[in-house]
């Protein structure tokens, strides 16, 4: 096992470390429950437990001041699960404070840590004992913000799961080994393993789906069988109707049964084949499901130290609060897990300084003196919906409001218009703030601005609601995981697109009457206002588009007034896609964010709407924008010339089928030599581009395949391959190919070049 999958490489204060920071999480948790219900046993035995483990580790690796902390606190619980202490705010205040100090002693050996030590261990001694606490001075206000980042990041850096403190003499191979709280195995591997193992099972997948058609191939092999048979008994009845001798009779009676042996056995053998195709595919689908499981974590996993992050926080502010966690075991991708702290810490925060009031004014509203903040995490609709909300007073509606038209934003006649979902809007705009004054916790404008940024970044929305009075809510959809995405898949100039189901506002089939025309641009009514109707087709700069149905396919993209209803040929449905980034070396594609296979194996482009919308309003701006259904009819009637692109690499089959297609060439593709032989077979083409390097069968072989063929072998053949020696060409050519072209000196005229000298221009 590779060093950064197992924990062999750690020394023993790291090992330390992390075992302090998973068990640091259980007291503070603990700690947190114990201010509620002070003599909770199973919460007391807990803490105790992890005491007692944290005094056991730091003895094995010789930290004194760690054992003298762990040993304080567990004496601490243990007196309390023996009715002889009741841990109240004081001690709890003292006991979160040894949660802080046990995650600094293993790599702070300062005199000043030395004496701080010193102090909490005679403080807490005084508190369990009954003795007074010495009287000083009352500390200033600690940074808030600061201190409970850092109480979150130390008691969120681990999974929830026990580390095993090895000896000296352990054997690497251990160190992989995790035992989890309920006692199950646990092994550590990198995120990079993770996902390289759901990409080799979204492979297995579509490799899974190849039989299906193989099989379809074999079922009309059995059916021209029959058909060889039947003839072959009507040639039997010809020739003993003339008089076929004897040993003529017995060798074409002896063939006849040979033929029905072959045609009963390629009968059975498509039984298996059926059955076994069956199992493959269910045992290759629950494969994928499984490692992408191992792609999600509890919710829970983010939480661990918010808790103490809200009561810190509130307490420095002269406020009450407590943080209530819905939904821990939720399950989330891991990526998105890690974006997911620093939005939720921001949002948390606006909670306790904006949201919360203070203790007495809650009593004055008739509210608990306690505030509630609640997070929430559940599964909607296909996306991950995270809710963080607050029973405070609410947002000042009327205060955003002057702040809008203080700031510039917009004079006063319009912001009376504003709406209370449009006010809110402002909130998430960089700089803007509703404080006065900079505080630790506030006033520089930044936090929600944050929040955004990170949730359009996962291809997500973010959504504030409130209620005077009452709270306010924020509401974060995002996707399930940033390997597979929902999204539904159109048809664009008859080629799949996949745009992701978080960036589309609505699909709907729109009656071409309903379509207006306004200042020479199409338009339609939507939702209460006008949105602009684009051809899909302009935007990705293919063929002009003619539409013979009473109704247009259209995909709603944007927010606001920066919302378009962009037209495509017809919706194909909804599929999940495994995301796979294109090729580094292409940089950054108009219009596009990654690719994807679909189950069938054929490739599909993932939109990048954001980048499609400012594509659209480029257009819009250069008044260059085409009527929907207006296009050359006469043109679309014509037939386009058909292109076949064979190549195993997703991208440069993607390369050579976007330029073609934006070239006017109807385009189709197979991932390898065999898959294009079965699509010669189906279909009529009038140009076949192919690799030469490819599994199941290579470029050669199909160049062969296609030149023995009666109907296929005046298709012309051009290759494009990565073998540039002089008797690589000649093989290609001698194979049969009209065509042979270097990829290492390819460009894009140089192949289109070549398609012209083969077929000429796309339209027949």
């Amino acid at each position: 096992m590779s060093s950064d999958d197992d924990l062999s490489h750690l020394s023993l204060n790291e090992l330390f470390q992390q075992e302090a920071e998973t068990q640091a999480r259980v007291l503070s948790d603990g700690l947190l429950a114990l201010e509620r219900t002070p003599s909770d046993p199973a919460t007391l035995e807990a803490c105790m437990r992890a005491a007692h483990s944290l005094k056991g580790a730091a003895r094995v690796v010789d930290l004194p001041r760690g054992v003298a902390i762990a040993h304080v606190m567990e004496d601490c619980f243990v007196n309390a699960q023996q009715g002889l202490l009741t841990i109240g705010a004081a001690q709890i205040d003292q006991l979160l404070h040894g949660v802080d100090l046990l995650l600094k002693v293993a790599h702070d050996e300062s005199p000043a840590m030395q004496a701080e030590v010193d102090g909490f261990l005679d403080k807490l001694q005084r508190l369990t004992s009954g003795e007074p606490p010495p009287i000083t001075a009352a500390p200033p206000a600690r940074n808030a913000e600061a201190s409970s980042e850092a109480g979150l990041v130390a008691a969120s850096a681990l999974e929830a799961r026990s580390v095993p403190m090895p000896g000296a003499d352990s054997p690497p191979s251990s160190a992989d080994t995790l035992v989890a709280p309920d006692g199950e195995r646990m092994l550590r591997v990198s995120a990079n393993r993770l996902n390289h193992l759901l990409g080799l099972s979204g492979e297995a997948l579509v490799e899974a789906r190849w039989l299906k058609p193989f099989g379809e191939s074999l079922l009309r092999v059995k059916r021209a069988q029959r058909e060889a048979s039947r003839s072959l008994d009507l040639l039997h009845d010809v020739l003993i109707d003339r008089g076929l001798d004897g040993a003529a009779h017995d060798a074409l009676n002896t063939l006849r049964e040979s033929i029905g042996a072959s045609h009963q056995m390629l009968g059975e053998r498509l039984a298996e084949l059926e059955n076994f195709d069956r199992r493959h595919v269910n045992l290759t689908r629950a494969l994928y499901d499984e490692a992408l499981a191992c792609r999600m974590r509890p919710f829970a996993e983010r939480t661990a130290g918010y808790g103490r992050m809200v009561r810190d926080l509130a307490r420095s502010l002269g406020k009450q609060a407590r943080l209530q966690i819905v939904g821990g075991v939720t399950p989330v991708d891991r990526d998105i897990l890690e974006l997911l702290d620093a939005p939720l810490g921001h949002l948390l925060r606006n909670a306790i300084d904006h949201g919360i009031e203070s203790p007495a004014e809650r009593l004055a509203a008739g509210k608990p003196a306690e505030g509630v903040i609640t997070l929430e995490a559940r599964h909607s609709a296909g996306m991950l919906q995270i809710t963080i909300s607050d029973d405070g007073a609410g947002i000042d509606l009327e205060a955003v409001r002057a702040a809008v038209v203080q700031r510039r934003l917009s004079n006063v006649e319009t912001s009376e218009r504003l709406s209370d979902a449009e006010l809110l809007e402002f909130l998430f705009l960089p700089g803007f703030s509703m404080r006065a004054e900079v505080t630790d916790v506030s006033g520089r404008g930044v936090g929600l601005d944050v929040v955004q940024n990170m949730v359009r970044q996962v291809r997500g929305t973010l959504k504030g609601m409130q209620t005077t009075g009452q709270g306010t809510r924020f509401v974060m959809q995002l996707p399930l995981s940033l390997s597979v995405i929902r999204s539904l898949l159109v048809e664009i100039d008859h080629e799949p697109f996949a745009f992701p189901l978080a960036s589309v506002t609505r699909a709907l089939e729109l009656p071409k009457d309903k379509v207006d025309l306004l200042e020479g641009q199409q338009h339609f009514h939507f939702e209460g206002r006008q949105v602009g109707l684009v051809s899909a087709r302009q935007v990705l700069e293919g063929t002009p588009m003619s539409v013979a149905d009473a109704s247009l396919s259209v995909v709603v993209i944007g927010e606001g007034p920066h919302s378009y209803g962009l037209v495509v040929d017809r919706f194909l449905g909804q599929r999940m896609l495994v995301v796979q980034p294109l090729d580094a070396r292409l940089g950054k594609i108009k219009d596009i964010a990654a690719g994807a296979l679909m189950e069938n194996g054929d490739p599909v482009l993932i939109v990048d709407v954001d980048d499609l919308v400012r594509s659209v309003e480029k257009i819009v701006s250069g008044g260059a924008l085409d009527k929907v259904g207006r296009g050359d009819a006469q043109g679309a009637a014509q037939r386009r010339k058909h292109v076949l692109v064979v190549d195993d690499s997703l991208t440069v089959r993607e390369l050579e089928r976007k330029l073609l297609s934006s070239r006017g060439y109807r385009v189709s593709v197979a991932v390898d030599g065999m898959e294009g032989w079965n699509a010669l077979r189906g279909e009529t083409f009038d140009l076949v581009v192919t690799d030469v390097d490819m599994p199941r069968m290579d470029g050669i072989e199909l160049v062969s395949l296609i030149r023995r063929d009666a109907t296929l072998k005046a298709v012309p053949v051009l290759i494009v391959s990565y073998k540039d020696r002089e008797e690589d060409r000649q093989r290609g050519l001698d194979a049969g190919a009209d065509y042979y072209l270097a990829k290492g000196s390819f460009h894009d005229e140089a192949l289109i070049h070549a398609v012209h000298d083969l077929i000429g221009e796309p339209l027949a």
